[in-house]
Order: C-alpha cells, then structure tokens, then sequence
C-alpha cells in the first residue's frame, strides 16, 4: 500500500460510495464541476514521484548526514540544552499533545491549558512582573510586540525608541523590520561608552544579559526613562533570572525572551517559544493568548484563554497585533522542563554555567587574554587583536563553534551541555591553560528572591511522578489521536509518525541556527529543495519558508509589496483592499506593513462584491497597493470572478495577495502563481502537514512571482537593505522535514488526490446535512470547496439553541466542534480533510443529525429551552454520577448519547466554563491548591 492510501481516509469504495451521494461518477469529474475553468489547471506538478515511508527516512539520513553535529558556544540566544527523556517521548513526540488544536474549546483542552498556565507562571515568577502570555513565536517577535505595546501604552507622543546597542543582532533585525512601516526611529545607544539618551522617547529597550554578555545594572536608566513617560522592555534570559535580579524588581514594565533554553532543541532556528511579560496595569494591552482561570457550570475552577481570544477576527485593522497563534508544543515543553527541575534544580544548572564562564574568564585573564568584562553570566567576549578568526578555527577543529565577534574579538557562550572538558579546549583554542576562576563582577545584582514556589513546581522531579502528571494532563485533551477535529479553515489532517519521526534526529534538532556553512549543508539542501516544490505546487518563481506562522508570512508578503512600490518611485501606494469574509490577521498584518485598510463587500452568496470591488478600486487608483484575498474564499466557495479581480487590481497598479489558508483545496489542480496572484503565504501546519501542537508550532512560508523576489524575507544576520520576519533566517527550520516527508511520500498524483478528496468529503458532509441545517454559500453546480458552513441561525431563532449549545453538546458525542461563527456569526464551518475514512464522517454526520432531532425536542416543548442535553451540555462523569439528579431528560441522554461507544466514551473534565466570569475577575497564573479544593 503507498503512503497516499495510508494518508487518505477513504478507499476506493468510500470514495465511489461518497461521489455517488453527491451524484458524480469521478473525483476528477467533481473537480472539473467545481474549480472555475479559468483557474482550472490540467497539467501535473513537476514534482518527484511518491517515495515509501522507508525510502523517505533513508533520503532524509543522507541529507541529515550532511550536517555536522558539533558543539556550539556561539550563544546570541540560542544555546544547547538536555532534554529531559521523559519530556521528549511524552510531549514532543506524543500525537496526544502535537496533534491538538488551539484551545478555543477549552472544556477539551484543561491539560494543554494547565500546561500552559504554569509557564505563564514560570515566566511571571522569573521576570518578576504580574502577566505572560502563553508565549510568542521567538524572541525577535516578542521584543518587536513589546515595542508596539510601549508605544500603544506609553503617554510620550514621540515616536523615537531608544535600543542597547549590546541587543541580539537578530532581535534589531526584527526590530527595524517592524518600526519602519509604523513610522517608528529606532536609535542605537552604546551603554558602555554612556552614549546619552534623547530627550524624548516613547520606550527604551535593554538586554539583559547583553548579545556581548555583559550585565549591566540597569536600574538608574530605567528611572530616568520613566521619568519621562516612556515604557522600558528588558529582554532577559530566564535561565539567568535564577541567579539574577528579575527585571520586574528594577522597575521594568516589560520582559520579552525566549524559553529555548529550557529544553527545547536548538532545530537550526526553531520552533521556539518566545515569552512576553508585563507589569499590572499592561495585562489587558497583551497582545497574543493569555490563559485564564475560570469557573465551570459546577463553580468548579477551569482554565480557558482570556481576554485576546481570537482578537484579530473581532478588531481587525483595530487589532493591536497580528499574531494569531504561539508556540503552544514548545511552551509546555518549556514549562514541564521547569516542572521537571523545580527551582532548586534550574539554580544548579545556571550555577554549573556560570561557573564554566567564570573559569573561561578567570583562565583567559590569567593567560594574558583580555575579557571585555567583568560581570556576565554565561557569555565571555574575549579581546585578541588580531587574532580572532584564528582562534575561532583552532576551535572549530576542535569540534566546537564560538563566535566571531570581528577581527579581534571572540565570544564563547556557555551552557547546559558544556562540559570541562569543552571548556579545557576554548582555552587550548586561545593557547591557554590553567582552571583559574574569576571573580564576576555581578554579584551586587544577585537575586535574593524566590521563584516557582507554586507546588506543581515542587511535586514532580521523579520521572514516575512526572510521566503520570504528563499522562493526567493528555488524558483531560481531546486531540486528532482520539478523532475527528472538523475545523473549517484550519485544516487538521493526518501528522504521520513517519513525517515525524526525523524531526528529534540530533543531525537536525542540534543544530544552532548560526552555526558555519560547513556544518549546515543538508539543511540548506531540505531548505532549497522544499522551496523549490512548493514555488512548483503554487505556481510562484521563488519562496521563502522563513515566516514561523501565517500571520508572519502575510507581513512578509505584504512587506514585499511595499518595497516593490516603494522600489518604483510609488511609495504613495498604500491602500490594501480587504473582503469583509477576510481572515482577521490580513487587516492586522496590512496596518502593520504600514498601509490601509479599505474593506470591499460580499455579496449574498458570500463572493467579493465585484460592483464594490470596482468602485473602491476607481475610488483609490493612484492610492491602490494591494488587494487581500482568500482563495477559495473564507465562506468555502471557488468564487468565479477571480480571474476578473486580479485582472481589475493590476490594471489599476495594485498586486494582488492571495491568502493560501485554503490551499488544501488547490494542490494539484491550480496555482495561485499562474492564475493571477502576486504573493501568496502557505501555511505548512494545513495543508502540508505540520501538526498544530494545541495552537503552535506553525510555518507560514511565502511565495512570489519574479518581480517580487528581491524583496522576500533576508537573512537578519546580513547587513542590507531585506526585512526578516524571524529571528532565525529559515524560521522554524526543525520541523520543515515534516513537510519534505510529507511531500516526497504523496508524489505528485497522491497530492492531488488528497485535493480531490478533501473536496469530496466536505461536499458529502454537506449533502448528508443539507436537509438538517441550510449549508450556508454553494460555488458552481451548488458545490462547495473543502469545507462548507452549517448555518443554525434558523434554529436558533426558533428555539434558543445556540452555536455554543451544539459546540459543547458535539463534545458529549466524542467530537471537537466545528469552527463557530466564523466566518459568519451564528454559523459552523466544518472542514473534514482527506484524512478522515467514510466510518468517522458518518459518525459525525449522525451526531449532526441526532443533535438536530435533540433541538428538535426542545423546538416541540419536550425539553425546556433552558433546561436541555443541549443547553447543560458538555456532561462530565461526575454530573452524570451525581447523586441527585433533576433535569427532565435521563442521565444516559445526557452521557451517552445516540451512537456513542460506551467502552471509548471521552469524558470532558469541566463543565461549560463561564468565559465572562474569568474575564472580570482575571488570574492568569497557577491557582492555589485549595483553590480546587474549595
């Protein structure tokens, strides 16, 4: 059997059993009926034919063979680490955690909440402020939010933002990518030479410690700042934040960082959770996910995102920023290595590196070597006129990468992996000898105050205990392991073990993302060959996987744009017209590119508003930058009229980005690139296979035309005139071996197919439904694309019955919900990919249906509305148990309802939550104990 069968749910006998219930003879005669003949494309992808799973890991050998594992001591926020075994088979390669989605159901995802909620607590505990979200993309991303979050809260009207000169070289990358647009001056201040601060200012950012190692008291310079009105961001390292004071103890409004450290590989880059902190006062200006602590129907407590819940699709271009997801997997990977250790051990381990840097130090001032300065925590820059690049190679040959800083200057980093041994080379390196320990210079900032002092932080150190804690938790999720996830626009398909397995290879996941060329060849290799299937699968000329999700890919693409105007003389280009159905990240990402936003209508059937269309675009002509759309369109629809858009945008001057969030409904039988598109960015965790991790990781590659090349995403490290959207210059590089696998396994024949089917299961899903619940917008021959919208405002409107109702009554019936009311509110969208076989969607189809006859009997006075399997619904075990119970339909109704396995019933461990409650009485840290007791 070839993968494809394997990735595809339904065999050829389901697949004619589905296509003779929506009345066709073929997949390719459904297509042919359902994709526009203007943007049908009937050639084939010029891709390599399928490979076997088990030639597919041996070509993924040879390439990972081709980087050199070696030790690196380059540091600049990227460092080596352990991770635990027990955190490494029992979060990161457990389908019950990567395969789950974002918690916007949060009665099924209590564990990937909990998880969540203590690193909020581990961040907050070590920054020493009130608030963390539940952690950004990476640290460049976090400290950029931070800049924007300064100048949103800030009451200074000046729009200068003062930068340590000593900041990480990738995170000023980042930096001046996001300020230009917003029309932000970033100005560079050396702290070392006491460079003087301008007069006014809206914030200041600091590094602590420095990209160069140096820590600096900082505490004077944050009072003079605040003196003047501006906000002060200092980006930490958290593993140094147990040995010194806490950025929230000297007066810092904000920390921003990265948790790589805390046992996430190093995967060439990334995936990584960055981390963003805050002091009271700032929580509700936050921007990202922000786990809360609630109350279920019971008042038990329970955890549920607050607040920012899906911000971009309610403020849109009000929207104070375009992330719309984080690093879920990573953060719990993050927190658990924090749970594992406890504080007691993380203080041992940033002991044990600091005491190899004080060795470095005190044997290098010793031998005559000048160290630059005298307080660090783990980074020494070495002085040695002249001498750099040859103490840098006189290490390499040693195994071991350090930093050259310039022609005279080397910094060596130290870390949990660094070993005496390592140390005893460096010095070799700069021809020295000797153990002798220097005396740092930092210890009148040495922390005195506690931290992780929650007892979760202090219950699990065996593995026993810790294995059974990471099992509770998985238990209380629901996740693609246990079934069908039917969410429209997010695409949640099969992430299999093979795609899998070589992402914890050492040759892929121990790579630093700055390590010499020498040693990063199979990466570059998978990076460049990735790019150049997918540029083929969408018709584009050159890609960049850089973005490390789909909103960082629409800014890259937007930024594209800009520049190619900006490029011929029409800077003044800067209106981005939006379809009201858009994606709330597109508006977000335009404001943030530094355009406008011009909404343009949707008609009735849900298509862009061709008469509005052309209006807006005669109304901003000489104004027109580009035209964001979604392809098929956010209602499900191949709209007709797209060829007619691109056409009326690029006559006007204007580009056009199409948004590929949809693209599981394209593969293999059109391309963006060659139908009319500009730009466009994948999302590699929909359609190519990158599971969602409970809401992160994600890679949101961006795709160009030729005349848009020069200006995609550049390497941060390399001085030019590029924008970098990461911090890394292939973004999260550690999982693109999921969608190499991924695509070398279909072939070009398995992916249209999995197209194909994709189409064919939402259109049998709508069929089957139709005549329960109005299936919303229909394209051509009354057929959907890959995902079609339930419409229950009908129902709602005679009965009560809400969205809500059926969402948490599906979860009674073993089932993740629908995407609620989006794009429409009141609606589901449901999207079941090619994944799921005919027995699991007519699974879904029967609860659909027995859900309908349950409202029904609400609708004929059966049930009251208010008192209903519907309106109580989910049911956990403990209600259905109780011992009185008083409710007019019988407990096995309530929990175990029509066509439910009894022997693999999925008990959900909280009640309804009470979203309201959690946001006016807001806690986003570890409860008590007593708490739940209570």
């Amino acid at each position: 059997m070839t993968f494809a069968n394997r990735h595809i749910g339904p065999d050829t006998d389901e697949q004619t059993h589905m296509l003779k219930a929506i009345g066709y003879a073929s997949l390719d005669a459904l297509m042919d009926a359902a994709i526009p003949e203007v943007i049908r494309w009937h050639g084939s992808l010029n891709l390599p034919a399928a490979a076997s799973e088990e030639e597919t890991i041996a070509e993924l050998r040879a390439i990972a063979s081709q980087n050199r594992v070696t030790t690196s001591m380059i540091g600049l926020g990227y460092y080596g680490t352990h991770t635990p075994a027990v955190i490494k088979r029992n979060v990161l390669e457990n389908p019950a955690w990567y395969t789950a989605y974002t918690p916007y159901q949060p009665e099924i995802s209590q564990g990937r909440l909990e998880a969540l909620l203590n690193f909020q607590t581990m961040v907050t505990d070590l920054t020493g402020l009130t608030t963390a979200n539940a952690s950004m993309l990476d640290e460049g991303t976090a400290v950029a939010e931070a800049m924007t979050l300064a100048k949103r809260a800030s009451k200074s009207k000046s729009m200068t933002y003062v930068v340590d000169a000593d900041t990480l070289p990738q995170t000023l990358a980042i930096l001046r990518t996001r300020a230009e647009p917003l029309g932000i001056d970033l100005q560079l201040v050396d702290l070392d030479a006491a460079e003087a601060l301008p007069g006014e200012y809206f914030g200041l950012h600091l590094q602590y410690p420095g990209a160069s190692g140096a820590v600096r008291d900082h505490a004077q310079l944050i009072e003079a700042a605040h003196a003047q009105g501006a906000l002060v961001t200092v980006a930490a390292d958290l593993l140094a934040l147990t040995l010194l004071r806490a950025p929230g103890e000297i007066g810092a409004d904000i920390a921003a960082g990265t948790t790589q450290r805390f046992g996430v590989p190093l995967g060439f880059g990334g995936p990584h959770a960055g981390y963003l902190a805050v002091r009271a006062g700032l929580e509700r200006s936050l921007p990202g996910r922000l786990v809360g602590v609630s109350k279920d129907a019971d008042g038990a407590p329970a955890y549920r995102l607050a607040l920012q819940t899906r911000e971009q699709h309610i403020r849109r271009e009000k929207a104070t920023s375009n992330i719309c997801t984080a690093q879920v997997l990573l953060a719990v990977m993050a927190s658990m290595y924090a749970v594992y250790h406890g504080p007691a051990g993380l203080r041992e381990i940033a002991k044990r590196v600091h005491n190899h840097a004080l060795t470095l130090a005190g044997s290098l001032t010793a031998g005559g070597v000048e160290v630059a300065h005298n307080a660090f925590f783990d980074t020494v820059t070495a002085v040695v006129p002249g001498r750099a690049t040859e103490v840098v190679a006189a290490a390499a040959t040693a195994g071991i990468d350090l930093r050259l800083v310039d022609g005279d200057r080397v910094s060596v980093a130290t870390d949990e992996t660094t070993t005496d041994a390592h140390v005893a080379a460096v010095l070799q390196a700069f021809g020295v000898r000797g153990t002798a320990v220097a005396d740092c210079g930092a210890k009148p900032l040495a922390r005195t105050s506690e931290y992780l002092t929650h007892p979760v932080f202090s219950s699990h150190h065996s593995e026993t205990s810790m294995l059974r804690y990471l099992r509770k938790l998985s238990d209380r999720d629901y996740a693609l392991d246990r079934g069908m996830i039917p969410l429209g626009s997010c695409t949640m398909k099969l992430n299999a073990t093979t795609e899998m397995e070589p992402v914890t290879w050492p040759e892929f996941a121990n790579i630093h993302p700055y390590a010499p060329a020498a040693n990063t060849a199979g990466y570059e290799r998978l990076v460049a060959t990735l790019e150049e299937w997918l540029a083929e699968i969408t018709g584009y000329d050159a890609v960049s996987v850089q973005p490390n999700a789909g909103s960082q890919g629409e800014l890259a693409g937007l930024l594209a744009i800009r520049g190619y105007h900006r490029s011929r003389g029409e800077a003044h280009r800067d209106v981005c017209l939006i379809p009201s159905s858009a994606h709330g990240t597109n508006a977000a990402s335009a404001v943030m590119a530094g355009m406008r936003v011009v909404v343009v209508a949707c008609d009735d059937l849900g298509n862009v508003d061709m008469t509005d269309l052309h209006a807006k675009i005669d109304r901003f002509k000489d104004q027109l930058a580009a035209i964001m759309v979604t392809y098929p369109s956010t209602h499900g629809v191949y709209e007709t009229s797209i060829a007619d858009l691109c056409a009326a945008v690029h006559e006007a001057g204007g580009q056009v980005y199409v948004d590929g969030a949809n693209l599981n409904a394209l593969v293999g039988f059109a391309r963006p690139g060659k139908f009319g598109a500009d730009v466009s960015h994948l999302n590699l965790h929909k359609t190519f296979c990158i599971p969602h991790g409970g809401g992160g990781p994600g890679v949101g590659p961006v795709a160009v035309r030729a005349h848009l090349t020069e200006f995609l995403p550049g390497d941060p490290l390399e001085p030019g005139e590029h924008h970098a959207v990461s911090a890394a210059a292939h973004g999260s590089a550690g999982i693109l071996p999921i969608s190499w696998a991924y695509l070398r396994m279909m072939g070009p024949d398995g992916l249209a197919a999995a197209t194909g089917t994709a189409v064919l299961t939402a259109n049998y899903v709508a069929a089957r439904l139709r005549e329960h619940y109005p299936v919303l917008y229909a394209g051509n021959n009354g057929l959907v694309a890959h995902e079609c919208i339930l419409d229950l405002r009908p129902l709602t409107k005679a009965t009560g019955v809400s969205v809500d109702d059926v969402a948490k009554r599906l979860i009674d019936y073993g089932f993740h919900a629908p995407t609620m009311s989006f794009p429409v509110a009141g609606t589901l969208m449901v999207e079941p990919t090619e994944s799921e076989d005919l027995a699991e969607l007519d699974r879904f189809v029967a609860a659909m249906i027995a859900i309908k006859g349950e409202i029904d009997q609400v609708a004929a006075g059966v049930w009251p509305a208010k008192d209903n399997p519907l309106a109580n619904a989910p049911h956990t075990a403990s209600a259905v148990t109780a011992d009185e119970w008083e409710h007019p339909y019988p407990r096995s109704v309530a929990g175990f309802p029509e066509g439910v396995d009894r022997t693999a019933k999925y008990w959900p461990p909280v009640r309804r939550i009470d979203g309201a409650y959690g946001d006016r009485n807001l806690v986003c840290s570890c409860p008590s104990p007593e708490a739940f007791e209570d």
